[in-house]
């Protein structure tokens, strides 16, 4: 069998095909632009280089997950403009003629790096995106976490110290959720420029701040046994380590555990990807092969 996945980013969309198991065969990358030129190209991607039996899709939310729901495979309440109400599991089906399936895009990169990263090995563990947009996907005793829907981890509520940081929040639906607060879009509106361009410790050290509130949140209520970090935002060479001391911080001793509490403990506890911007498409395409040995 040939197996195909999408890591359906709200900034860019990545096709590839497996070259075997963890490994990338062809791929292709883009940016995310309206719904039917986005689809129309990867569709044309996998006609192209295919054919292949069964598609993998992570994409970015809200999505309907649920199996038997009318509006199943559609991203429903999304902020990013023209996407919202869109089918993306259809589209792909009418084009390709194939079994696709479907879940997150940080859901489908935390499988990547279960099964081939950071995570290999562990029970329960959590990967955050701290992108254009915030994000999270866990693993949760070996299965992906689902429930009501999914994770929606950049909408979780943290602190916000107004005398410090008078930015409302760019959230349309919250305004100052961890996303409207800490996105590489906020970022980019609270200071004026991309933070790739900004080196003022002043923008790292509050971005870590919220960083660190919302991981603290993740640690005391999924429990993980570790939290990977990936992102372009996080890619910015001080934001972990200085999220890594907050977090400390923040934590206070309260979860005693040697693997909070020993030496350089907090430094393999949060960690980045292995995969680096791969997890998602090898996430994406293990939801494929998963879905084709059920």
């Amino acid at each position: 069998m040939r197996y195909g996945g999408i890591e359906a980013g709200g900034t860019k969309w990545v096709c590839a095909i497996a070259d075997g198991p963890g490994r990338l065969g062809q791929t292709d990358t883009f940016p995310t632009t309206q719904p039917g030129p986005t689809v129309s190209r990867a569709a044309r991607f996998f006609i192209e280089n295919g054919p292949v039996d069964v598609l993998g899709v992570g994409a970015f939310g809200p999505v309907d997950i649920r199996r038997g729901s009318p509006t199943w495979g559609t991203i429903t309440t999304t902020p990013k403009p023209g996407w919202t109400d869109t089918d993306v599991v259809s589209a792909l089906r009418s084009e390709l003629g194939v079994e696709v399936v479907l879940d997150t895009d940080v859901n489908a990169a935390a499988l990547g790096e279960w099964r081939w990263g950071a995570a290999t090995g562990l029970d329960t563990f959590f990967y955050i995106t701290v992108g254009t947009g915030i994000g999270g996907g866990a693993i949760v005793n070996g299965q992906i976490l689902h429930g009501l829907l999914h994770p929606e981890f950049g909408h979780m509520r943290v602190p916000h110290d107004r005398q410090r940081d008078p930015f409302d929040g760019i959230c349309p639906y919250h305004g100052d959720c961890l996303e409207g607060l800490a996105s590489g879009e906020a970022i980019r509106q609270r200071w004026g420029h991309a933070g790739q361009t900004l080196d003022d410790a002043a923008v790292w050290e509050l971005e870590a701040e919220y960083l660190a509130l919302a991981l603290v949140n993740l640690a005391c209520t999924v429990s993980p046994e570790r939290i990977v970090v990936g992102g372009g935002v996080a890619k910015q060479p001080a934001l972990l380590p200085l999220a890594r001391r907050r977090f400390r911080e923040l934590l206070a001793g309260y979860l005693r555990v040697p693997e909070l509490t020993e030496p350089d403990a907090i430094e393999r506890y949060l960690v980045p990807p292995r995969l680096g911007d791969r997890a998602g498409v090898i996430g994406a395409l293990e939801l494929a092969r998963d879905a084709a040995h059920e």
